[in-house]
C-alpha cells in the first residue's frame, strides 16, 4: 500500500514538472517549492547528523579540540546576512572561504588542466608500427591545441599564412570542442528523460513488460 501512494506521489510530481512544457502554471510552482523545501530539510538533517555533530558538537562538548570554535563563529557570522545593521560581518566569512578555496584550488587546477593538457599534447606525431588513426589523433591533438592557443593569441594580427589560418582552424576546434561537450550535455538530459518515461509507463502504469 505505502509503495503504491509513494509511486503515484511520484509519478504526480514528474508530471506537475512536466506541465511547465506548456507554460508555467500554479501546479508547476507547487512541485518546485515541494522539491526546493523537501531537499533543503534534507540536507540540512544530513549535515547535522554526518558533519556538524560528529565534528563539532561532540568533541567541542567533551572538552576536545575547542579550536573548532573559530570556524563555528565564522559560520555563524553568515547569518547576520539577515539583519542589516551587522550584515557587514558576514563579509569576513566569504572573504576567508573565497580565498582558501582559490589557494587550495588553484595547485588542483593547474594540474589537472593546465599541465596535464600541455603532458598531453608532447606527444610525438609518427610512431613507427602504429596505426594510421593513431597518427592522425595524435597531429589533431598536437595542431589543434596549438591552433586554439593561437587564437586567443592578441599580441599579433590574426593575418598571414602561420596566425590567419592558424586563429581560423583554433575557431574551428573550439567550435568542435563546445559543439561536443553541449551534444553530451543534451544526451544526460535525454537519459534522464527516457528514465522518467520508463518510470511513468513501467513502474506506475505497468504499461510495459
Amino acid at each position: 500500500m505505502y509503495e503504491t501512494i509513494g509511486l503515484s506521489v511520484a509519478a504526480i510530481f514528474t508530471l506537475a514538472v512536466f506541465s511547465f512544457l506548456y507554460k508555467e502554471n500554479p501546479l508547476y510552482r507547487f512541485a518546485e517549492h515541494i522539491v526546493v523545501g523537501a531537499s533543503l530539510g534534507y540536507s540540512i538533517v544530513v549535515t547535522y547528523q554526518r558533519v556538524l555533530y560528529p565534528r563539532l558538537v561532540e568533541p567541542v562538548s567533551h572538552g576536545q579540540e575547542l579550536i573548532l570554535l573559530i570556524p563555528a563563529i565564522m559560520g555563524l557570522l553568515y547569518v547576520t546576512r539577515f539583519f542589516p545593521r551587522i550584515a557587514w560581518m558576514s563579509r569576513y566569512p566569504m572573504a576567508f572561504l573565497l580565498g582558501t578555496g582559490m589557494g587550495v584550488a588553484f595547485p588542483y587546477d593547474m594540474q589537472t588542466l593546465v599541465l596535464r593538457q600541455i603532458q598531453s599534447t608532447m606527444i610525438p606525431l609518427y610512431t613507427p608500427g602504429a596505426p594510421w588513426f593513431d597518427t592522425l589523433g595524435a597531429f589533431v591533438i598536437v595542431f589543434g591545441t596549438l591552433s586554439a592557443i593561437i587564437y586567443f593569441f592578441f599580441s599579433k594580427p590574426h593575418k598571414g599564412p602561420f596566425f590567419g589560418f592558424g586563429s581560423k582552424v583554433g575557431i574551428w576546434i573550439i567550435m568542435i570542442g563546445f559543439g561536443a561537450t553541449f551534444g553530451f550535455t543534451v544526451m544526460g538530459r535525454i537519459s534522464l528523460l527516457i528514465g522518467r518515461v520508463q518510470f511513468l509507463l513501467g513502474d506506475w502504469l505497468g504499461l510495459l513488460n
